[in-house]
């Protein structure tokens, strides 16, 4: 059985005869999916399954930072990237944000990032939060904006792949087929 929390229903094994001994996992949309040895027994099956997912669920926890720690963060990406000129005075995570990643009122020093970011890569996340942190610098999009983005390196990337996520949530979902697979996380591969 999964691990307390996880939901059998939303896991898919796929067995191989090219896998010989290893076992790996990696999140698809919002299944998981474990690659295991075709030779492998129903038990040793279940009980690889519930190790991979307790090892993902362990991954993602230490990957989610808390609201002190993303206040942290901020301070540090202003340091950083701005010169120290953004002080946030609140910095949180919220589940309210689903057509957009982050939300800033300048007035008041608030910063709100949606919980859809938590377990994206970190300089994801750092983009995101840089951003918002600008807007406590200038409110609007306009250059002088873009030109404080300007000094973090991977905002172009960042803007990529959340713009992939996006485009990814608007393909259908055809149940059974196989959408070109994303190479497991080789931190969660036990050999």
């Amino acid at each position: 059985m999964p691990p307390e929390g996880h939901d059998r229903s939303r896991v898919e094994v796929r067995r191989s005869a090219r896998r010989s001994r290893t076992v790996s996992a990696y999140r698809e949309g919002d299944r998981t999916v474990v690659l295991i040895p075709a030779r492998m027994s129903h038990a040793e099956e279940q009980r690889w399954v519930a190790q991979m997912l307790e090892k993902l669920a362990a991954q993602e926890r230490r990957r989610i930072l808390g609201d002190d720690a993303l206040m942290g963060r901020a301070r540090e990406l202003s340091t950083a990237y701005l010169g120290g000129r953004a002080q946030p005075v609140q910095v949180r995570w919220v589940t309210n944000q689903n057509s957009r990643w982050g939300s800033c009122t300048p007035s008041e020093g608030t910063i709100r990032l949606s919980h859809r970011l938590q377990g994206m890569p970190e300089y994801v996340l750092d983009y995101v939060l840089l951003h918002e942190l600008a807007h406590l610098l200038v409110p609007d999009h306009g250059p002088a904006f873009w030109a404080l983005l300007e000094a973090y390196p991977r905002t172009e990337r960042a803007r990529g792949y959340l713009e992939g996520v996006v485009s990814a949530a608007r393909l259908p979902h055809i149940p059974g087929a196989r959408h070109g697979a994303p190479s497991p996380d080789p931190a969660a591969s036990c050999g």
